[in-house]
């Protein structure tokens, strides 16, 4: 990467919800990549973090990140996000990008109903719910996304919950499960997507695994506020070989633990 870069004049506020009630399974990492290929562009980055008892107005950020968590913490995020929760469905509304991880993903629903104890509430930025299970899908996973950036549309990652989500009639997939389970082990969808708002259940972390998705987000944030952006091309030598790695060794796994050997994909 070049010493020297050129200022492009764009910025980027991200906000990360819940920084360190919701960041397991190395999911800091999708900040990280963030700012960085933001940084080899040339285009700045605001990292505000925002905690329980804080109430932004979240359409002031470009990018909101919000990832995963075990169950005792999911259940102070939950009682916490309601007072969170309508200041969020407006900035989704107004285009601004999400990512949401696992328990961040089950949060942007209706609910999530644990197979033991009280139901959590979400905050219906989704339409979708999820059934908590005893039994946990854990495997290396890849996906199909039906939308795609400079030509890729393949993610790579390790999914581990054990809950069962299930979408809404209205409700897109994030991507066609290849090798894993998915949401529910049942209708071979994996993570939802609506308007900006991308959610899915791959950890690993996410993005440093999949640069053509890490694009995709900062590209349609900094569209929120710049309009149509083309972003510089990057040496990506390594994280397409990291993503390579990732896909071959879920690809062992086809036909053992796959959520789309039981179910048809609906085009």
């Amino acid at each position: 990467m070049s010493e020297q870069v050129k200022d492009t004049g764009m910025s980027l506020k991200i906000c990360h919800l819940y920084p360190t009630l919701m960041s397991v399974a190395a999911d800091r990492g999708n900040l990280f990549s963030i700012q960085k290929r933001c940084e080899w562009r040339g285009i700045k980055t605001e990292v505000e973090p925002v905690y329980v008892k804080q109430t932004p107005d979240f359409t002031q950020y470009d990018l909101i990140l919000i990832h995963g968590a075990a169950d005792r913490e999911m259940e102070l995020a939950s009682r916490d996000i309601q007072f969170k929760a309508e200041s969020l469905r407006e900035a989704a509304e107004a285009n601004v990008a999400f990512l949401c991880v696992c328990a961040g993903f089950q949060l942007m629903g209706h609910y999530y109903q644990p197979a033991k104890g009280e139901r959590l509430n979400g905050v219906g930025l989704l339409d979708l719910y999820t059934e908590g299970s005893s039994e946990r899908f854990m495997t290396h996973m890849a996906m199909e996304c039906k939308f795609s950036y400079n030509g890729q549309n393949v993610l790579v990652g390790y999914e581990n919950h054990s809950g069962r989500t299930y979408l809404g009639k209205g409700l897109e997939p994030l991507g066609k499960v290849l090798v894993g389970w998915g949401n529910n082990g049942q209708d071979g969808g994996e993570g939802a997507y609506y308007k900006n708002v991308f959610a899915s259940y791959l950890h690993g972390p996410l993005l440093p695994k999949n640069p053509w998705l890490t694009d995709y987000l900062i590209a349609r944030a900094l569209e929120r506020r710049y309009g149509k952006v083309e972003l510089e091309p990057l040496d990506n030598t390594i994280e397409e070989a990291a993503h390579q790695a990732a896909l071959n060794l879920a690809m062992k796994f086809k036909g053992t633990v796959s959520a789309i050997e039981a179910a048809s994909w609906k085009k």
